[in-house]
């Protein structure tokens, strides 16, 4: 899609174009909601699925080959490999972690007692049952989902992280991040892992971010982005699986959007580790993204998981 065609969106703006922006747009949302609805009934994915297979479509399950790669990282290991200590790990529901990080938004947001926290395309609930405790008795997290499988495993674990816990503070609810179900500025923190780079819309996304944030709010997300833009080849492939770098768009627009958006004190922290993890690991889909990058480069030359702090301004 150009430049263009998503920023066209004035009454202008009519005839084909417009509509077929809205079509390309919804197809996406609608291939990242099957995809991960797949991997909440299967419980992981971190590989490239098998040839002739539906794309993200995981017929074998969970445990330490991924999904359907011969030779990925086990959840544990992708959390662990992005920064997460084994104590974030130890007390989890069974199965909220389904190695889908790119980074550890929770310890990156420096979460304090009573804040209330968003957590956006929260999945079976990995980020919002840490940083329930974080936040305590006095505070709140909210995890907002796209995808109801997602969404009935994350409330399936809450009995689980109440018990464990003694907290009562976390909730989810069923949303899209450019149509988030929450009020203005009811939020003192926006946390997201590995989700922003899924949506069609991310300057919509941002948007919806500054409008739940009170003022003085903080955005603190882990995602993937691109160092440069990836060839046409790879576009091409990527294009056809879930998560990952299908939808990553380059640091600096990740800076403009955040900017247009009306944050200020936007930090961008490129984290080139995760991909070089990736790539050690032997996982297929680095594996497949690295066959099809020029001579001499790497993924990790592309590719990179990005730490973006920012804030609303104070009123």
């Amino acid at each position: 899609m150009s430049q263009q065609e998503q920023s066209c969106c004035g009454e202008s703006c009519c005839g084909g174009k417009q509509k077929e922006s809205g079509e390309v747009r919804e197809n996406v949302r609608e291939s990242v909601r099957e995809g991960y609805a797949e991997i909440a009934r299967s419980g992981q994915w971190s590989g490239v699925q098998s040839e002739g297979a539906k794309p993200a479509a995981c017929a074998c399950g969970g445990g330490g080959g991924g999904c359907c790669g011969p030779t990925t990282l086990t959840p544990d290991q992708v959390a662990m490999a992005v920064g997460y200590a084994s104590e974030d790990l130890e007390h989890l529901p069974e199965g909220a972690n389904m190695g889908l990080s790119c980074g550890n938004p929770t310890a990156l947001a420096s979460l304090r007692p009573g804040e209330v926290v968003l957590d956006l395309g929260s999945g079976g609930g990995f980020d919002c049952f840490i940083a329930g405790p974080k936040v305590g008795t006095g505070g709140r997290v909210i995890g907002v989902d796209m995808t109801p499988e997602m969404l009935d495993k994350a409330r399936r674990n809450l009995a689980f992280y109440r018990t464990r816990s003694g907290l009562d503070n976390v909730e989810f609810r069923l949303g899209e991040i450019e149509h988030l179900p929450v009020a203005d500025a009811s939020v003192d923190v926006v946390i997201s892992n590995c989700v922003l780079n899924l949506s069609p819309d991310k300057a919509q996304v941002w948007r919806e971010i500054a409008r739940v944030l009170e003022p003085g709010g903080r955005v603190a997300v882990s995602d993937l982005a691109l160092l440069r833009p990836l060839p046409e080849a790879v576009k091409a492939d990527v294009e056809a699986l879930v998560g990952c770098v299908a939808g990553a768009v380059l640091v600096e627009e990740t800076r403009a959007d955040a900017a247009a958006a009306g944050l200020g004190e936007i930090e961008l922290v490129t984290k080139p580790e995760y991909i070089e993890a990736m790539a050690d690991w032997e996982d297929p889909l680095y594996e497949k993204i690295l066959a099809a990058l020029p001579p001499g480069t790497s993924a990790a030359d592309y590719i990179t998981s990005l730490d973006i702090r920012a804030r609303k301004p104070p009123e």
